[in-house]
C-alpha cells in the first residue's frame, strides 16, 4: 500500500512529529508514505514528494510543517476534485491521511462519502474540536501565552498601567482561558460569555479599591464585548471565515477612556502558532500520527485519532461538522475567583 500525508489549515506546532510518526509506522507496517505539498492543493496540482525515515530525521523538534500548508479546498475550485483524483491514480495512493483542523477534516468526510479512503487527524492551538479532549499544538500556544501574561505583568506593574493582552480564539475561548489562569489575570474574556465594558470596567475599579494600580485583561479575538463588532474583517477565506482581529485595541481604548488608566495592548497573533513544540504536544502529536497510520493499516477509513482520556481512539470523521467545543462552564467559573 502507498499512503499520502498533508497538513492542511493554519500551521500548528507539533506537525512535524505527526509527518514522522506516520512515516516511522508505515514503514514498520509494511506501506510507503508521500508527503503532498501545502494541503488539499497539493493533491489538485500533483505536488508530491517521497518520505521515508531519512527524510523526517530531526523533524520531531521543528516547529511549522516540512510539507507547507494552505487554506485551499478542492471542492471550491473548478475539476479540483477531478485533479485530485488524477493526482491518487498516477501516484498510485491509496489513502490519504489528512492532518488540520476543522475545515481540513470536513474536505476529508466529505471526499471519504464519494469513496476515497481518508482518515484524520485533527490539530488546531484552539482546542476547540469536537470529539477529541486536547489536540496538539495547543499546549504550545497556552505555555506561549501564559509566559507573555508574565512578561506583561511586570511592565504593567512598573508603570501602573492596565494591560490587554490578545489572544487567538475565534469561536472558543480555551487558550484565552488558561493562559489567563495560568498568568494570573485579573479579566478573562472569551467568545462563550458575552460581556458589557461596563462589567469590565467595574472590575478594573475594584482592584483599584484595593489599591492595586495595574490590570492584566486577557482576550481572546473573538470574544463577544459590547460595541465591537467592527473589528471582524469583511474579508473571508476558502472556507468562508471572516479575518478577525482588533478586539484588543478596541478593549485598550474604551478602557483607557472610561477607568482613566494608562492602557496598552499586546497582541500575540501567529507568535502562538510557530516555534518549537512543547514536550507534551511533541507526545502527543506522535500517538495521533501512530494511531492515523494503524487506521490506514487496517482500513478503518472515514476515522481519525482522538485522545479520550488519556487514550488515543478512534472517531468517525463526521463528528467534526458538530460545533466547535466550548470552553468548561467550571473551569471558568475557578477563573472568575480571582477576577477584579
Amino acid at each position: 500500500m502507498k499512503a499520502a500525508i498533508l497538513t492542511g489549515g493554519g500551521d500548528c506546532p507539533g506537525l512535524n512529529a505527526v509527518i514522522r510518526a506516520v512515516v516511522r509506522r508505515g514503514e514498520q507496517l509494511g506501506f510507503q508514505v508521500a508527503g503532498v505539498r501545502n494541503g488539499w492543493r497539493g493533491l489538485v496540482e500533483n505536488d508530491l514528494v517521497p518520505l521515508d525515515r531519512n527524510a523526517v530525521s530531526g523533524i520531531l523538534r521543528l516547529g511549522g510543517t516540512i510539507l507547507g500548508t494552505s487554506r485551499g479546498n478542492p471542492f471550491d475550485r473548478e475539476g479540483g476534485i477531478a485533479a485530485l483524483q488524477e493526482t491518487l491514480r498516477r501516484n498510485g495512493i491509496e489513502a490519504v491521511v489528512a492532518v488540520g483542523s476543522r475545515d481540513t477534516l470536513l474536505v476529508a468526510q466529505r471526499l471519504f462519502e464519494q469513496g476515497y479512503q481518508v482518515v484524520g487527524c485533527p490539530k488546531t492551538i484552539d482546542n476547540d474540536l469536537p470529539g477529541t479532549d486536547y489536540t496538539f499544538g495547543f499546549d504550545t500556544a497556552v505555555t506561549v501565552a501564559a509566559e507573555a501574561i508574565d512578561r506583561l505583568h511586570s511592565t504593567a506593574e512598573a508603570h501602573s498601567r492596565i494591560m490587554v493582552c490578545e489572544v487567538m480564539g475565534g469561536r472558543a475561548g480555551h487558550i484565552a482561558l488558561q493562559s489567563g489562569i495560568a498568568g494570573g489575570a485579573d479579566v478573562i474574556l472569551i467568545p462563550e460569555r458575552p460581556v458589557e465594558l461596563e462589567e469590565v470596567c467595574n472590575q478594573i475599579k475594584a482592584r483599584q479599591a484595593r489599591g492595586k494600580r495595574f490590570s492584566i485583561v486577557v482576550v481572546a479575538e473573538g470574544a463577544q464585548v459590547e460595541g465591537a463588532g467592527e473589528t471582524a474583517s469583511p474579508e473571508v477565506d476558502a472556507y468562508g471565515h471572516p479575518r478577525l482581529g482588533g478586539i484588543g485595541t478596541y478593549l485598550a481604548r474604551e478602557l483607557e477612556k472610561r477607568t482613566s488608566i494608562e492602557t496598552r495592548v499586546t497582541v500575540l497573533g501567529h507568535i502562538q502558532r510557530g516555534g518549537t513544540p512543547t514536550a507534551r504536544d511533541r507526545v502527543l502529536a506522535t500517538r495521533f500520527g501512530v494511531f492515523a497510520a494503524d487506521l490506514v493499516h487496517q482500513k478503518r477509513f472515514g476515522q481519525m485519532a482522538v485522545l479520550r482520556g488519556d487514550q488515543i481512539v478512534s472517531a468517525p470523521l463526521s463528528q467534526v461538522t458538530a460545533e466547535p467545543k466550548q470552553v468548561d462552564p467550571a473551569l471558568f467559573e475557578t477563573a472568575a475567583i480571582f477576577f477584579g
